[in-house]
């Protein structure tokens, strides 16, 4: 099957099956395995990576399966198509896909209407949530800022976490918001605009920024010092690449996208550990990248991840890799 047309299937088994007797045909126990980070209480150490979800359809649906924390989006202001198909392949040899979908969603207003559906959170049961958020493809990068403060102050209600996104490449310029001069910027006036809304609701959300692979020493220190100097709780590391080294000769290599899975986790985990340097022990970081299974997840945590992300490996491997994950997390020693 076409592997959109895949994913949007499974997107609608979820959301019908959820919050029904269905949903204990993927349901899972979550590993108890907390952990404190931003002033946050993960319930273990596996999350699920923006990207799957992007309107925000299949909370529930994604909690039942053992993550601690889900994370969707993302969402842009406005709803919208994205790219033109096909823009989404696998690369099965390899464990791989390339997307080039484009921020494909309904907008923030959806969105919202959606995270408020969801019981998971509404029952008190232990899952954090985290809204990812973007730029519109027809917003001009230099306006990109009012982009991010739009749907920031949108999903602040509802959030555990935020995560800001400047790191997709399907989006055109928006790698751009990864440079030291223009990050500053939009960091800052997030910064600036979370602390209102922290007085406007009586609670700090904490905001975490979520950057590629394809980056230098020079450019992760550039990163981890912007960060800190503009109050970012955490980051996240990473993206899909745009690298096709690990991929060469097999059949869709060359399609434009962002690769994810097997061929992202080395550099994935090169970026973390040169975070971890930078931003000293106590920096929280989400390590997502190329978790094929229950040692890649570990790999990432022995690497300076705090917590980990999965995709592409759900994608391939089914949702026993969560539980997978979240127990080898807690048995290896640390």
């Amino acid at each position: 099957m076409d592997p959109e047309k895949a994913h949007e299937l499974t997107m609608d088994m979820l959301a019908k099956g959820q919050r029904t007797p269905l949903q204990w045909a993927w349901c899972s126990a979550t590993v108890n395995d907390p952990i404190e980070l931003a002033g946050l209480k993960f319930p273990n150490r596996v999350g699920m990576a923006a990207g799957l979800d992007k309107n925000a359809r299949v909370i529930d649906g994604l909690a039942a399966m053992g993550f601690g924390f889900v994370e969707v989006g993302t969402v842009t202001p406005k709803g919208q198509p994205g790219n033109p198909k096909p823009r989404m392949f696998r690369l099965p040899a390899a464990n791989a896909l390339i997307n080039r979908l484009g921020f494909n969603n309904e907008g923030l207003d959806a969105f919202i209407r959606n995270v408020k559906r969801s019981q998971t959170r509404a029952q008190g049961k232990p899952m954090l949530l985290g809204l990812n958020i973007g730029k519109n493809a027809v917003t001009p990068i230099e306006e990109a800022t009012s982009d991010y403060l739009i749907c920031l102050e949108g999903v602040y209600p509802h959030a555990d976490y935020v995560t800001v996104n400047i790191s997709s490449p399907n989006t055109k310029n928006l790698r751009a918001l990864q440079s030291d001069e223009a990050l500053d910027g939009l960091l800052s006036a997030i910064s600036e605009r979370r602390e209102q809304l922290a007085a406007q609701h009586q609670r700090r959300v904490p905001i975490f920024v979520k950057i590629a692979p394809d980056l230098d020493e020079s450019q992760v220190a550039l990163i981890a010092a912007t960060l800190k100097r503009n109050g970012m709780d955490g980051v996240i590391a990473t993206n899909t690449t745009i690298s096709r080294e690990a991929v060469k000769g097999m059949a869709h290599a060359e399609e434009t996208g962002g690769l994810s899975g097997s061929p992202v986790l080395e550099a994935s985990n090169r970026v973390i550990a040169q975070l971890r340097a930078e931003l000293g022990s106590g920096y929280p970081i989400i390590g997502v990248g190329g978790i094929l299974s229950a040692e890649d997840a570990v790999s990432k945590i022995r690497a300076g991840a705090d917590v980990v992300q999965i995709y592409t490996g759900l994608i391939y491997k089914g949702p026993e890799l969560v539980t997978q994950a979240a127990q080898a997390i807690k048995n290896m020693k640390r």
